[in-house]
């Protein structure tokens, strides 16, 4: 174990230890009152919980980090298959819980499919072109494992959570075009691609968003949110903005917030970042932002120093994950785009995902694990 933590991207390693731990404490603060007044008077009912879900993603790491990447080849269409079969169970069997039946009740817990749908994606496209690199001049054998994800879209589409489905086909698009192909071929994908996004924004243009829900519609609509503070998506908007406001340069200290008094729905969840600036200050909030930064060249680099292709592209495939996540939270929370309910990496509470973003770390370090090893190996000889 000592060699495998060695051969670690450490600063990965020690960044992540650090936002896990600052987000943990966060989660206390941003959740006691909530707590407090839901859960028989005690305010650590969502930090226990917090630091149980990732007591368990600590262990989906480690095992991780010591599985050989090349394995999940024999295991992935397997569990490809078997994440069609949840999200489908889900209309049947599926728990309704912030408007879309996205959970699986089991006991005290809730099961998100498809956040790990999401690392599924990343290892099947990653060991699909892998197994078929030496044939990706042929258009079909380039198209065919998007056909999956879009099933998946949909599937997820239709619960309705339309950010995590977002989310799901951006990481396909991602990986998709990291995947080395002709310029024949890229340029074919191009037109296909911009086609299909231009075909969307003409049915969102001309229907006027008729063909959502009420409340999704609503999300489009995220300007201006304090002259709308009647409404839902304006009176949250709204309290987020006055967090920032509170906060300032310095912020009013930890656990000093005012906002997070039910002012601020989902405040330890998708608006905890105006949570953390209303009590540590816009420069820890800078701060925050530099290090996402920083953890996100280092996923690009442990990318392209990988020795094979199903390296890379898992690489490619989480730093699209982490990056979008972090993209949809933020620009929903300053209004900037419309809310999702898409989680904070690192600083959100959440069981599902909490558990899936550590095992895709776990992937980026495994990477980093064999790039260091093969190093070796050719050093030696």
């Amino acid at each position: 174990m000592k060699k495998t933590i060695q051969r670690m991207d450490k600063v990965i390693l020690i960044l992540s230890i650090i936002m896990f731990a600052f987000g943990l404490i966060m989660v206390l603060s941003a959740s006691s009152m909530e707590s407090f007044m839901r859960y028989g008077y005690s305010p650590y009912h969502y930090f226990i919980r917090q630091a149980l879900f990732m007591g368990v993603g600590m262990l989906a790491f480690l095992f991780v980090i010591i599985f050989p990447v090349n394995k999940y080849k024999h295991l992935i269409n397997f569990f490809m298959i078997l994440a069609i079969i949840a999200l489908f169970g889900l209309t049947i069997w599926g728990t309704i819980a912030k408007s879309a039946q996205s959970w699986f009740s089991i006991g005290p817990f809730n099961f998100q499919p498809s956040e790990f749908t999401k690392i599924i994606i990343i290892i099947f496209l990653a060991m699909y072109y892998d197994k078929h690199k030496d044939s990706l001049s042929d258009q079909w054998t380039l198209i065919k494992p998007m056909l999956f994800c879009v099933i998946i879209f949909f599937l997820v589409a239709i619960q309705p959570d339309l950010g995590t489905a977002g989310i799901i086909a951006l990481i396909a698009i991602v990986m998709f075009y990291a995947v080395p192909m002709s310029k024949k071929n890229r340029n074919t994908y191009n037109k296909l691609f911009l086609g299909s996004l231009l075909v969307v924004l003409s049915v969102l243009l001309t229907t006027g968003g008729s063909f959502l829900r009420g409340y999704q519609a609503d999300r489009l609509n995220f300007k201006d949110p304090c002259e709308r503070y009647q409404e839902e998506t304006g009176y949250q908007l709204c309290n987020s903005f006055i967090a920032f406001k509170n906060g300032g340069l310095t912020g009013q200290g930890i656990g000093e917030s005012t906002q997070k008094y039910l002012y601020l729905p989902e405040s330890y969840t998708d608006f905890i970042f105006p949570i953390i600036v209303e009590e540590c200050g816009l420069i820890v909030g800078i701060i925050i932002l530099l290090i996402f930064l920083i953890i996100l060249f280092r996923i690009l680099k442990v990318a392209k120093k990988a020795d094979n292709l199903h390296n890379s592209l898992i690489s490619y495939g989480v730093f699209a994950y982490m990056a979008l996540h972090i993209i949809v939270n933020l620009g929903g929370v300053m209004g900037c785009l419309p809310l999702t309910g898409v989680p904070l990496p690192y600083l959100s509470y959440g069981g599902s995902y909490t558990i899936s973003f550590m095992i895709a770390l776990g992937l980026v370090e495994r990477v980093a694990i064999e790039t260091s090893i093969k190093k070796e190996k050719t050093m030696k000889r």
